[in-house]
């Protein structure tokens, strides 16, 4: 094992799992399908898709939501009925639902390439006395 990954490993360091942000608007429209809600809720649930640790900033979901808007994948409107301030209600479109199908196509092959990945990585690991085989 060489000296500067013994130092990481050390210091407690793990793999990072590249930008979990990339995946925040396929959660978005995924929280959507599920059922339509407004931002509040979506900050507080969208954790539940594994890409975001405790709650999502408001800042980053509310820009997210802003653009699926713009791009016409989601669509809101104001709602002012009972008491309390106004809250906008946002809804998957059918092109947003199309938009989320092909997310998921997307994913389901990096899914899959990452088991084939960790499957060789095993057949290896069975193989070998240690690192390199050595």
């Amino acid at each position: 094992m060489s000296t500067k990954l013994k130092k990481s490993r050390s210091k407690g360091a793990h793999p990072r799992f590249g930008k979990a942000e990339r995946y925040i608007q396929p959660s978005l429209m995924l929280g959507l399908k599920i059922k339509p809600s407004y931002g509040y809720e979506l900050i507080n649930n969208i954790h539940e898709f594994g890409f975001v640790q405790g709650q999502a900033p408001p800042g980053m979901i509310y820009r997210h939501l802003r653009g699926l808007e713009s791009d016409g994948l989601v669509q809101s409107e104001w709602q002012t009925e009972g008491t309390g301030p106004a809250r906008r209600m946002y809804r998957l479109t059918p092109e947003g639902n199309e938009a989320l199908s092909l997310w998921i196509d997307y994913m389901q092959k990096q899914a899959d390439n990452l088991l084939s990945f960790i499957e060789e990585y095993n057949k290896q690991n069975i193989f070998s006395d240690g690192p390199n085989n050595e």
